[in-house]
């Protein structure tokens, strides 16, 4: 299924009967919004979800091979940790890494692809997940309202490092 994507809106579509993609059409240049996505310093500033959680460990070793490491914080103290590893690096268009939340989740295969025309960059994340249950139960965990604010927390945050 093809995604449109307006300037300002996310779109979510299932593209496969194991995928969910998501595409955001954000108003910087691809090499801005590259960085913003794989350089620590950006990423703890938008890729947050929901309001009142921060980012208290944010590594990331942008290889082929590199391993990357976040853990998010509620304002409660608990926590929700996520790492995995790059399998594909292409600056500044695209990425692919493996995704573990947890014990309790499966391991996911996310493509991150990155397009540029005039100036606006169109980004779209795919995550593969192992069964269609397995992607069915993470669309029920809100992870839709966790990627839009995050989305639109990094579309601001775009316009103060441009």
């Amino acid at each position: 299924m093809a995604t449109v994507s307006k300037l300002g809106t996310t779109a979510f579509t299932t593209p496969s009967d194991r995928e969910v993609a998501m595409t955001r059409t954000f108003d910087a240049p691809r090499r801005l919004v590259f960085e913003a996505w794989t350089r620590p310093e950006h990423v703890r500033q938008w890729m947050l979800g929901p309001a009142g959680w921060t980012m208290p460990v944010c590594e990331i070793d942008l290889r082929m091979g590199g391993e990357w490491h976040f853990v998010w914080r509620k304002a409660s103290g608990s926590e929700m940790d996520m790492r995995g590893r790059y399998t594909e690096v292409v600056p500044p268009e695209r990425l692919v890494h493996t995704e573990q939340w947890g014990p309790e989740w499966p391991e996911t295969i996310n493509t991150l692809r990155l397009t540029e025309e005039n100036g606006r960059t169109t980004v779209t994340q795919t995550v593969l997940y192992p069964s269609k249950e397995d992607r069915d139960a993470a669309l029920k965990t809100g992870m839709k309202d966790g990627a839009n604010e995050s989305y639109d927390r990094l579309a601001e945050y775009l316009r103060t490092i441009g």
